[in-house]
């Protein structure tokens, strides 16, 4: 049986609701690090197998940047240790995201045996969920809101001012973004789990619906550069995802209830 850091479901004989029996804390301890030795594992993998190509994802990443910047532009490199560094975060990051379906996955089978069978009905479809969803946020945020963005920022900059951005700062740039639009598509997932475990309800959401979009744009206002393209094309996809976070609750409102 798979240990958890979490007490296991177990069946007690004489009823028909699983009851949790506790472990002792090294079995928790010895459990967690066989899961984090699989992670880090596979991560060291990735990572070495992307690595001969670094520079090539670099180019790919700063592709869009390139496509805006005048023909008397180039990206520059303000640090001796830039070309290197600036490849190999990218590198790291590229890692992390091919790596998270199976991080998911052993954080997955680690808390599995300490939830009920309604609870692991749930909870796989929404960790599933999250993950889709958070890499149409980046993909989102390579290639529609990235090159808006850049575009705003290049056509605005002086005549007497050659943009040439620098590596380090650039990646920075794109790794935030990527970073923010990824975790805000998990709106939907946010409103499903808070509308599941009874804390809001739909009804409530909808009365509360003109607060929420206008919240939308007062926190995309402070997470995103100072300009009201990339305000507008964060803010706009929150409202949506929490729309359809809102219509999916709804159907399962309409449908089966979950008991407590």
């Amino acid at each position: 049986m798979t240990e958890s850091l979490l007490p296991q479901v177990q069946t007690d004989p004489s009823s028909d609701t699983p009851q949790l029996e506790a472990m002792p804390i090294t079995q928790h301890l010895v459990a967690l690090r066989r899961h984090l030795f699989k992670i880090v594992g596979v991560l060291i993998a990735v990572f070495f197998c992307l690595l001969p190509f670094a520079n090539k994802t670099y180019i790919t990443l700063s592709e869009p940047l390139r496509k805006q910047l005048p023909a008397n532009s180039t990206m520059i490199a303000t640090d001796v240790t830039a070309t290197f560094m600036a490849p190999f975060k990218l590198n790291f990051f590229i890692a992390l995201m091919i790596a998270m379906p199976f991080i998911i996955y052993q954080l997955w089978a680690f808390i599995k045996p300490a939830l009920y069978e309604k609870e692991k009905n749930l909870a796989f479809p929404l960790l599933f969920g999250s993950i889709i969803l958070f890499y149409a946020g980046v993909a989102f945020a390579y290639f529609i809101a990235l090159p808006s963005i850049l575009h705003f920022f290049i056509s605005v900059s002086p005549e007497t001012v050659a943009p040439m951005t620098d590596i380090n700062s650039y990646l920075s740039f794109c790794l935030k973004l990527f970073l923010v639009f990824g975790l805000t598509f998990e709106i939907p997932i946010i409103t499903l789990v808070l509308i599941l475990i009874g804390l809001v309800s739909t009804k409530t959401l909808a009365e509360k619906r003109r607060f929420i979009v206008v919240g939308c744009f007062f926190v995309s206002m402070f997470i995103t550069p100072p300009d009201a393209i990339s305000m507008i094309m964060l803010a706009v996809p929150m409202w949506m995802l929490f729309e359809i976070g809102l219509l999916l609750g709804k159907i399962i409102e309409k449908g089966k209830p979950i008991e407590a």
